[in-house]
C-alpha cells in the first residue's frame, strides 16, 4: 500500500465518544479516517472525497443511517461506496434485513468485535488499493498507448520526410545534371567546332569579332555553371551554418545602379523596361558580395517570370532600416504558394517549364536572416509581385553576422 496513496474511510455517529472508539480502533498508517456527527455532514465530505468504505450508525437524530444510505445509493458519486452498518438495537428488530436491503456489505451490532472490525476494514482498504493500483495501471496503459500512437505519427512523418528528401535528392540531380549539360553542350560544340576549323585549315579565316563573340559565349556558359555550383555550396554552407557574413562599409545606390546596369542587356533580350526610382544615398553596414548576390537573384526572378512587363527597383529608408523593393508586374504568385517558393528546390513555372535549381529565394531568405533581416514577398495572380528585402543599417548587421 502507498502511504502517499491512502484509502478514505468515513464513520458516522451522532455521539462524539463513539467516533473517537472507532477512530481509534480502524486509524492506520495507510488510510485518513473522515467523521461526520450526522447524514447531512456525511453527505457533504462524501461529495468532496472518495472513500473506500462508509461506517454508518443507524439510530441518529434527524437523518438516521438508512436514509442516509438510500440517499447515497441515488448518487452518481456516492452509489458505489461500501456500507457498513453498526447498531446498538437488539438482533430482534432485524434491522440487518434491512441495511442490506438498502445496499449495505454488512451488519455489525454494538458492542464492536474489535478484530472483527478491524479485519473488514482491511478487506475493505485492500480492495481499494487494489483498484487504485488497477486504475494507475489503466492510466499507464493509456499513456503508453498514447506514447505509442504519437511514436508511430512521428515516424509515418519522418518516414515520410525521408521518402520527400529522397525524392528531392532524385529531382534535384536531375535538375544538377539538365542545368550543367545545357552549358556543357554548348561549350562542347564549341570545341568541336573549333577543332574541325584547325584540321581544315580555316581557323585564320575567322574575322576578329566573331573570336570575340565565341569567347563572350563561352564566359557566359562557364559562369552559368560557377553560378550553379555557388549556389549548391552556399545552400550547404548555410545548413551546416559556416556561411561567413564579411559586413563593412556600403553605399547601397551604388550597388544597385550597378547591379542594374549590368542587367540591362538581359532585361532587353526579353523585352523588359528595368528601373531604378532615384534615392539618396543610404549607407549601412553589410556584406557587399551578398547583398548584390540577394538583389541579383530577385531581379534575375522578376525577369524571369515578369513576363517581358516593365521590372522596377525603389528604395525606402527610415529610422536605421532600409527596405529595397523589386517589383514585377508578371503573372503573379498564388496565395498558397507565397511561402512555398522560398524553400530549396522549388521552382516557378515559365511556359510549364521549370526553370532553375529553385535555390535562389532560398539562398536570398537565409542571407538577408545573416544581416538580421527579412525577405519577404506580397502578390495577387494578374497583378504581378512585390518583393521587399529588409535590412538594418547599422548595428543588427554586426550582431546577426557575429551570431550567424
Amino acid at each position: 500500500m502507498s502511504v502517499q496513496d491512502p484509502s478514505k474511510l468515513l464513520i458516522v455517529d451522532d455521539l462524539p465518544e463513539n467516533l473517537r472508539a472507532l477512530d481509534a480502533l480502524i486509524r492506520g498508517e495507510e488510510r485518513l479516517v473522515f467523521q461526520a456527527s450526522g447524514g447531512e455532514e456525511a453527505l457533504a465530505l462524501m461529495l468532496e472525497h472518495e472513500f473506500a468504505l462508509a461506517i454508518l450508525d443507524v439510530q441518529m437524530p434527524g437523518m438516521d443511517g438508512f436514509e442516509l444510505a438510500e440517499l447515497m445509493r441515488g448518487t452518481e458519486r456516492t452509489r458505489n461506496i461500501p456500507i457498513v452498518f453498526v447498531s446498538a438495537a437488539g438482533r430482534e428488530l432485524n434491522y440487518a434485513f434491512k441495511g442490506y436491503e438498502t445496499g449495505a456489505v454488512d451488519f455489525l451490532y454494538k458492542p464492536l468485535d474489535p478484530d472483527a472490525v478491524r479485519s473488514k476494514v482491511n478487506v475493505f482498504v485492500t480492495l481499494d488499493q487494489q483498484r487504485r493500483q488497477m486504475q494507475r495501471q489503466m492510466a499507464a496503459l493509456e499513456r503508453s498507448r498514447q506514447e505509442q500512437e504519437t511514436l508511430l505519427r512521428e515516424l509515418n512523418q519522418t518516414q515520410g520526410e525521408l521518402q520527400r528528401s529522397l525524392r528531392m535528392r532524385d529531382e534535384f540531380m536531375s535538375l544538377v545534371a539538365h542545368e550543367l549539360r545545357t552549358p556543357l553542350n554548348t561549350l562542347f560544340l564549341e570545341t568541336q567546332m573549333r577543332s574541325l576549323q584547325l584540321k581544315r585549315g580555316t581557323l585564320a579565316s575567322i574575322q576578329p569579332e566573331q573570336f570575340d563573340a565565341m569567347i563572350k559565349r563561352d564566359e557566359r556558359q562557364i559562369k552559368a555553371m560557377i553560378r550553379l555550383i555557388d549556389d549548391m555550396l552556399d545552400v550547404s554552407r548555410m545548413r551546416s551554418g559556416q556561411l561567413s557574413i564579411r559586413p563593412a562599409q556600403v553605399e547601397l545606390m551604388t550597388l544597385l545602379e550597378r547591379v542594374v546596369s549590368d542587367l540591362s542587356l538581359q532585361a532587353a533580350a526579353t523585352g523588359c523596361k528595368l528601373s531604378l526610382q532615384e534615392h539618396p544615398p543610404v549607407q549601412g553596414c553589410w556584406d557587399e558580395f551578398r547583398i548584390e548576390q540577394v538583389v541579383v537573384n530577385l531581379l534575375t526572378n522578376a525577369l524571369r517570370y515578369g513576363g517581358g512587363q516593365p521590372v522596377e527597383v525603389s528604395v525606402q529608408y527610415a529610422e536605421n532600416l532600409v527596405r529595397i523593393h523589386v517589383r514585377d508586374e508578371g503573372k503573379g504568385i498564388a496565395q498558397q504558394d507565397l511561402e512555398r517558393i522560398f524553400e530549396p528546390y522549388e521552382r516557378g513555372a515559365r511556359n510549364g517549364e521549370p526553370k532553375g535549381l529553385g535555390l535562389g529565394l532560398y539562398i536570398s531568405r537565409q542571407l538577408a536572416v545573416s544581416h538580421g533581416g527579412e525577405l519577404r514577398v506580397t502578390s495577387k495572380p494578374g497583378e504581378g509581385s512585390t518583393f521587399t528585402l529588409s535590412l538594418p543599417t547599422c548595428e543588427q548587421t554586426l550582431i546577426a553576422a557575429t551570431t550567424a
